[in-house]
């Protein structure tokens, strides 16, 4: 749908279906960690990022299942404060994990995101 044209002097109704955005859901699913139980995110995106997030998250120790465009994330196991390097290296989003992390665990390593050339070491928190 490229606009709406809506001409005056009629009342407007109806429905209209919000699709999930990549920018909405990816701050909350690192988010999900704060939590420490479950988290229900619906309307969630099928895109690689939120895939790439989701494997983060199994790898962090949270149990995550996805139903159709619904995540459910159990962040209560969460045992490991560290971003596998290739996990955080495939996208620049996986930045957005350190706040979450720090807040929850007092510490996390990650290496610098993807699409970040550069020649600085490993980042620990």
């Amino acid at each position: 749908m490229d606009k709406l044209v809506i001409n005056g002097g009629h009342k407007i109704e109806g429905e209209l279906d919000i699709q999930g955005s990549k920018n909405a859901v990816l701050p909350i699913l690192a988010a999900t960690v704060l939590n420490g139980d479950i988290s229900v995110i619906r309307n969630c995106p099928k895109l690689r990022d939120v895939h790439i997030m989701i494997r983060i998250l199994r790898e962090l120790g949270c149990k995550v299942d996805v139903f159709d465009d619904t995540v459910v994330v159990d962040s209560s196991t969460l045992h490991s404060q560290k971003i596998p390097d290739k996990l955080a290296s495939e996208m620049r989003s996986s930045i957005i994990f350190l706040g979450p992390m720090l807040a929850r665990c007092g510490k996390v390593t990650i290496s610098y995101p993807g699409g970040c050339v550069s020649l600085l070491p490993l980042a620990t928190m």
